[in-house]
């Protein structure tokens, strides 16, 4: 669903970073008053309001959580930290991208601080783990579903273009643990701290990345090794399946929405000439004037390749078309072995080519439509949240029961 224009901002870039920000008030993200109150503070369009607007409720968030945990408060403290940590997200989302502003560093440098101390007081205990991965290492956090030991279905969560560790907790592994998973968070090349701090962008071939993740979890006596499954929301549901198609050891898929082609959906969806759009990618620089002229002059578009640029590691809009081609899923669907539960949801734009990735695949496959009418229209299903958990996890239940033994190829 797509809340009324207005219920926060009459500006739809402002409005979307907010209602993502109350979205998360289901699993202890957020309070509506906060986030209520932080809106009404800011300067219409401008992204300085914002920051600071969004900061000075973090800062005022995580001194209460502070001051509980000083006096012995576990519960009250976690559940402040875990407020904050969602702030200090929602705080730097108008800055996303490159050159990186050193205001943005530091409120996500708050942002893991406020979380790292949530999940310490959370019980179980959620445990920050360190993932090797070429020579560095992926961070991650481990969400038991008890501390009995005993080996449990685990559900590893992928984030998109601009999502963090932290925000998977809300997004993907409250509900998860609810239903007896273990679930394993990570930040991939393009994402949170491996971006912000590493320096490392997006790469295709997430099979690269999801493979070590896998084996981290397969190192784990906790994990069940025949009942791990990989979840992807946003952007994230173009790097699950792709991360599918190559690494066999998964009992099952999620993609949230259903992704195919990036190139195809910028050639569909950008408003190019007809002769520059059959050229794509082989295009000059000239051939985007009008289109980056648009996108100067339209501050949704702008943060939007923006931070596109960034996560991939690119100069200019020239050079994102040109690698487009290389995000798809063509070719690869079909190498898909375990069962995928592909999202649709109504009122999301990227989510228009999941029918292409459900017909393609020749796994055994779902689709599941997600409407405006039950409040998960959405992009990414983020103001039906509950819904999509029970569709999904209620799906993967049953697959996770059903026999199958993973192939190790």
């Amino acid at each position: 669903m797509i809340l009324p224009m207005g219920i926060f901002f009459p500006d739809p870039l402002f409005e979307r970073f907010a209602v993502r920000a109350l979205s998360h008030a289901l699993y202890g993200g957020a309070d509506f008053g906060e986030c209520f109150v932080t809106a009404s503070q800011i300067a219409k369009g401008d992204p300085d309001s914002w920051f600071h607007a969004w900061t000075a409720t973090a800062d005022r968030v995580f001194a209460i959580a502070d001051a509980c945990a000083a006096a012995g408060r576990s519960v009250s403290a976690r559940e402040a930290y875990l407020r904050a940590s969602n702030y200090y997200r929602t705080s730097y989302l108008p800055l996303f991208g490159a050159p990186v502003e050193a205001r943005l560093v530091e409120a996500f440098d708050r942002e893991a601080e406020a979380f790292a101390r949530a999940a310490e007081r959370m019980v179980p205990a959620v445990e920050a783990v360190e993932i090797p991965y070429e020579g560095t290492s992926l961070p991650g956090y481990f969400h038991r579903a008890d501390d009995s030991g005993l080996p449990r279905p685990t559900l590893i969560a992928t984030n998109g273009y601009d999502a963090t560790v932290h925000e998977a907790h809300f997004a993907h592994a409250v509900a998860a643990v609810r239903r007896g998973y273990h679930c394993l968070t990570f930040d991939g090349p393009g994402q949170g701290r491996p971006l912000i701090h590493q320096g490392l962008v997006f790469r295709p071939d997430w099979e690269a990345v999801v493979g070590p993740v896998v084996d981290y979890a397969l190192s784990r006596p906790d994990v069940d090794p025949q009942r791990i499954a990989l979840t992807g929301w946003s952007f994230g549901g173009y790097l699950a399946p792709r991360a599918a198609s190559g690494e066999h050891r998964l009992a099952a898929c999620i993609a949230d929405p259903g992704q195919w082609d990036l190139l195809e959906a910028l050639r569909m969806t950008m408003p190019l000439p007809p002769a520059v759009r059959e050229r794509l990618p082989e295009i000059a620089p000239a051939d985007l004037e009008a289109l980056e002229a648009q996108i100067r002059s339209n501050p949704y578009l702008h943060w939007t390749f923006r931070r596109a640029l960034w996560v991939h590691g690119l100069e200019s809009l020239a050079d994102y078309f040109r690698i487009a081609g290389a995000y798809s899923l063509k070719g690869r669907a079909e190498r898909i072995r375990c069962p995928t539960f592909v999202a649709w949801a109504e009122a999301d734009p990227i989510a228009r080519f999941a029918d292409q990735l459900y017909a393609a695949l020749q796994c055994p496959r779902t689709l599941v439509r997600f409407t405006t009418a039950e409040g998960a229209g959405g992009h990414c299903e983020e103001t039906g949240r509950s819904l999509f958990h029970q569709r999904a996890y209620d799906w993967l239940d049953a697959v996770f029961t059903s026999p199958r033994t993973p192939d190790p190829g």
